[in-house]
């Protein structure tokens, strides 16, 4: 029988550039201590405000790793 398994794991990325930088580094540190990361998904997307201008950005994500065989 083939096929995969995966579980998900939440996690929080920030960045003060950008909210593409935000996703890279939560996928980036997550694949430092979990194998197989195979796609992640967007749930949410807020940030901080200072003076009217935007400060910081926090994507909330799900990322599936896949079980190993």
């Amino acid at each position: 029988m083939s096929g995969n398994v995966y579980r998900v794991t939440h996690v929080v990325g920030t960045s003060d550039e950008s909210v593409g930088d935000a996703i890279r580094t939560a996928v980036s540190t997550a694949s430092k201590t979990i194998r197989n990361l195979d796609w992640f998904e967007v749930g949410e997307i807020r940030g901080s405000i200072r003076d009217g201008e935007v400060t910081e950005f926090q994507v909330n994500l799900n990322i599936g790793f896949r079980f190993d065989n």
